[in-house]
């Protein structure tokens, strides 16, 4: 049996896509907070801060970029 992340319809899929990239954008910030606070701060923790202080700027982003390249094509 498949794996539904196997399946290309979903790794094709817009919603697939936004939660890779929001993924690796909470990565990045656990890195960024793991290494200024001296010690890995975990996912979790991580995760609550960057929607608190990061999510709703970079989802206006994302969709002004998508509008963007949406309109150039």
């Amino acid at each position: 049996m498949e794996k539904a992340f196997d399946m290309p319809f979903v790794k094709n899929s817009v919603l697939y896509k936004e939660f890779l990239a929001e993924r690796e954008e909470i990565l990045k910030h656990k890195w960024i907070e793991s290494e200024k606070a001296g010690k890995d701060i975990g996912f979790e923790k991580a995760l609550l801060d960057w929607i608190v202080k990061h999510r709703s700027h970079w989802r206006e982003r994302r969709m002004k970029e998508a509008r963007t390249e949406k309109a150039a094509s």
